[in-house]
């Protein structure tokens, strides 16, 4: 029987997001506070013909595919020659400001460097990740921090709220270009987002911390406004749109106001999400029979 690995790849949501100046090669420096949430996709590899599956039929599994770019970086630079059935069961919208494509990218690196016994250390794994997009990095390293520069500068911190989190999925995409496209830069932000993830709580966030892309998400995509005023309106201590959406998150002290609000929104059809207190993700690889 053939060896069945099996591993997480879970989201993160952006505790404020400040965007400080767009630089010479288009992209932006920024800096937010960057922590996990349980929604996840599930890998499932196995030796065989090297062969991408996709549970979401919408998603591309070619060379544009970020699992498929991970690959071809191992096979080019770190002398990955085995090939793999790699089958990922989606559920991390995309389009979501959530990391969904970085998260699995990282997964899928972490992943073949175990199977295929390929030597790299933490920090090789890094340097590939940046290669591929500026969340992997995070996902790499598996603990929540605080990101600067196009965001894969991580100091690790430690900002887990330790509160509930409750994530929407609008089922509409939102355009990372577009929304940094009509962001004005702020090199000097009223408050240090630093400061304010460990100083404050997050009552005090509502005043404190801010997304910057929600002034060029909200106008053209009214609905993501809507579910954040909806997470207020629930009971929800802080509530904000994640990376440049489309997704929204409120975050609540007590469960069954929590509880209340994911069901809520299940009921109203949108895809949704509930964090317990402290979370830690098990980024563990692990085999099975198959």
């Amino acid at each position: 029987m053939a060896d069945l690995w099996i591993s997480n790849s879970y989201a993160k949501i952006n505790l404020g997001l400040n965007v400080l100046e767009k630089l010479d090669s288009g992209y932006h420096a920024i800096e937010s506070g960057f922590c996990f949430i349980e929604w996840n996709d599930r890998f499932e590899v196995k030796p065989g013909r090297m062969h991408l599956e996709m549970s979401d039929p919408k998603i591309p599994v070619d060379e544009s595919n970020l699992i498929v770019k991970a690959i071809r970086l191992l096979q080019q630079d770190a002398g990955l020659k085995d090939e793999y059935n790699i089958k990922v069961e989606k559920n991390i919208p995309t389009g979501a400001g959530l990391g969904g494509g970085s998260s699995n990218a990282a997964t899928a690196l972490k992943m073949m460097n175990k199977i295929a016994n390929l030597g790299l250390t933490q920090h090789d794994l890094i340097e590939f990740g940046k290669k591929l997009g500026a969340d992997v990095p995070f996902f790499i390293k598996g603990e929540p921090g605080f990101a600067t520069g196009l965001g894969h500068e991580i100091q690790e911190l430690d900002i887990q709220p330790d509160a509930w989190i409750v994530t929407v999925y609008p089922n509409i995409e939102s355009s990372t270009a577009e929304a940094y496209q009509m962001c004005e830069p702020n090199p000097e932000p009223e408050f240090s987002l630093k400061n304010v993830l460990l100083e404050e709580e997050p009552e005090e966030w509502r005043y404190l911390l801010l997304n910057e892309l929600e002034k060029a998400v909200f106008p053209r995509l009214h609905l993501v406004g809507n579910l954040k005023d909806q997470l207020y309106e629930f009971g929800a201590e802080y509530a904000s749109m994640s990376g440049s959406g489309s997704s929204v998150f409120g975050i609540f002290e007590q469960d069954f106001v929590a509880i209340n609000a994911y069901e809520s929104f299940h009921k109203l059809g949108f895809p949704a999400n509930l964090t317990r207190p402290k979370f830690e993700p098990d980024q563990g690889i692990y085999l099975k029979d198959d």
